[in-house]
């Protein structure tokens, strides 16, 4: 394969806006990415709530001091709901055990096959490696598991830094490191997971193998790595700003509860919840493309 390599004057953020373009002309591409996702959410969130209604029926809600939880005093209720926690901990750890290596192992199958199936959509001529692309995707699990871990533990310092049941909790301090390590660790995501982002890429454009895409990602000079984190970041900016707007789209009708009725709300609240869900899945996909024409930027076209 002939590499043509080349300095791209574009910032990476300012070729988004014609890579959004792109992709809603496709409506395909994005169906593809939602389907592939709610093929493996919609049975994962059945089978939570089946786990969590068993759990209730075992553990029922009175005895964990769930109902009498005093809303008007934060510094008690922080108190309250972590022994609603300690309570419920056993059992829900014990659902943990099977049902989060069942999830991941349905997930790296699932999303290797749809990310693939997305790539092959958006460029016919590449291979279809559902093999190779469900390893990678593993790994890519594997860092996302790594980060979450590390942000919960933490967490964990810094509630039993400013929270316990001796004294008055500081609700002020655990705030706030609560915002700074969230956004923090969001943030080191959002900068460094696009080695593992560009590493399917490789594999399917370039005809790698797993290890060898791996240990490509990692060696692809400044400006195109520069151009891929720039995109990362302002991908996990847009997410953060699509949570924003679907909270805004879901508490802009409580002034109006009573009038409208419970029903009314409900569907409101889903329908937030679902245009979240498909403009995060949407977004994804012009990432994917943005990689791929950066790709042809920087080391060449498709073989």
């Amino acid at each position: 394969m002939t590499a043509a390599r080349g300095a791209v004057p574009l910032r990476g953020t300012q070729s988004l806006v014609g890579q959004m373009g792109w992709v809603i002309k496709r409506p395909a591409l994005t169906a593809i990415e939602v389907g592939w996702r709610w093929v493996f959410g919609v049975p994962l969130l059945c089978v939570c709530w089946k786990q969590w209604l068993q759990v209730l029926a075992a553990y029922p809600l009175e005895p964990s001091g769930f109902n009498s939880i005093d809303a008007q005093n934060p510094w008690v209720a922080v108190v309250q709901l972590a022994n609603v926690f300690t309570y419920y901990q056993p059992p829900v750890l014990a659902v943990l055990r099977w049902l989060a290596p069942a999830a991941a192992l349905a997930w790296v199958v699932i999303s290797g096959l749809g990310r693939n199936l997305v790539l092959k959509r958006m460029n016919p001529g590449l291979p279809f490696r559902p093999v190779q692309m469900i390893a990678l995707q593993a790994a890519l699990l594997a860092l996302l598991g790594a980060t979450f871990w590390s942000w919960f533990r933490c967490m964990q310092w810094a509630a039993a830094a400013h929270i316990s049941t001796s004294g008055d909790p500081d609700l002020v301090g655990f705030a706030i490191w609560a915002i700074f390590l969230s956004l923090g660790f969001f943030t080191a995501w959002a900068l460094l997971s696009w080695a593992l982002e560009i590493a399917p890429l490789l594999l399917l454009l370039e005809g790698r193998s797993v290890l060898s895409s791996l240990g490509q990602s990692l060696r692809l000079g400044k400006a195109f790595t520069g151009k891929l984190a720039e995109i990362n970041l302002v991908m996990g900016i847009i997410k953060l700003a699509l949570i924003v707007l679907a909270m805004v789209f879901s508490a802009a009708p409580l002034p109006f509860s009573d009038e409208l009725g419970g029903g009314a709300l409900h569907v409101v609240w889903g329908a937030s919840t679902a245009f979240y869900l498909v403009a995060n899945d949407y977004f994804q996909v012009v990432r994917l493309k943005g990689f791929v024409e950066f790709w042809r930027s920087y080391r060449g076209s498709v073989a």
